[in-house]
């Protein structure tokens, strides 16, 4: 396991999944994407995320990622990975195969597709908790998974001592002060939407878990940079540049816009597996459109690309 002093700071990538052109994973690929992410600085890393399409892998799969991440990139910066599951027992044993394969720490989803009452997200997620001993960030996205982890669950969840995060991805950026001026500093929160980033931060946020970062991994640190350093102007700077990318994370087919940019800048495949399909038509021209206009005007140093 690498050093947890940066966990939960900085900016962490929500990685790809790479696929060969028969839709079996590509370990090889996905460790070169992991590892040009990490020498173009990024602090950690999100595995099987959404971007990741945890939900579209098979039991074995999943844990042939994770082993290949630790092995590509373990110990030198701080591995996460999204605990989704349909059920609270198989997420609590994926969060233990996690930990035994040397994860550092879980992004745990409610369970997919059903929606619970308070008490029942509750359950799901100090089970999982209660499972493992790694460290925890709830990961809240009610537009995309259509559950908010509310104030109720979070005051139900104070005890349970190895969930210390949340991942904020609702839009209305007031949460983040809600959450702060409600619970201090009991919970770490993490920017989780790219195109509230910045305001993210600028709230209280101790870092941002990013999917357009995938394509573009020198220019979230850059902006993150500044922002730790108090340059403003040059964190705006950067972030009105990313705007038209980043507004894409916001939208359903987040994971093929991002796939398209991250093959469009020589950073991975947009390949995906269905239901997923990669874009068409209007919407692939606009996305491609959009991603090399922001390689034209980047406001950084090329970055190095996945060979």
């Amino acid at each position: 396991m690498t050093n947890q002093d940066h966990l939960w700071r900085g900016v962490y990538p929500a990685a790809t999944t790479q696929f060969s052109a028969d839709g079996s994973i590509d370990l090889d690929a996905t460790q070169r994407a992991l590892t040009a992410l990490v020498d173009d600085g990024v602090t950690g890393l999100i595995l099987l995320g959404t971007c990741g399409e945890n939900n579209s892998l098979d039991p074995d799969e999943k844990l042939a990622v994770l082993r290949a991440g630790v092995e590509a990139v373990g110990g030198r910066v701080p591995l996460v990975t999204g605990v989704s599951e349909f059920t609270t027992r198989n997420a609590a044993t994926f969060a233990q195969d996690a930990e035994k394969i040397g994860i550092d720490a879980l992004m745990v989803l409610p369970g997919m597709v059903y929606v619970p009452t308070t008490a029942e997200l509750a359950t799901h997620f100090r089970t999982v908790a209660e499972a493992t001993g790694l460290p925890i960030m709830l990961y809240n996205n009610p537009p995309a998974y259509r559950v908010s982890v509310d104030f109720a669950t979070l005051e139900a969840l104070r005890p349970v001592k190895n969930i210390v995060a949340i991942k904020e991805s609702a839009p209305d950026t007031r949460r983040f002060t809600d959450l702060i001026t409600r619970f201090g500093d009991r919970y770490t929160v993490m920017a989780g939407l790219d195109d509230v980033a910045l305001e993210g931060l600028m709230l209280g946020a101790s870092g941002w878990v990013s999917g357009l970062t995938s394509a573009f991994p020198q220019e979230s640190v850059a902006l993150v940079a500044a922002f730790d350093r108090g340059d403003i102007e040059e964190a705006r700077r950067i972030y009105r540049w990313f705007m038209p990318l980043l507004h894409l994370d916001a939208e359903h087919d987040l994971v093929q816009s991002i796939k398209l940019a991250e093959e469009i800048m020589g950073r991975g495949s947009e390949r995906v597996r269905p239901p997923r399909l990669p874009l068409a038509g209007e919407r692939r021209a606009e996305v491609i459109a959009m991603v090399e206009e922001a390689a034209r005007t980047r406001p950084v140093a090329k970055a190095s690309v996945a060979a």
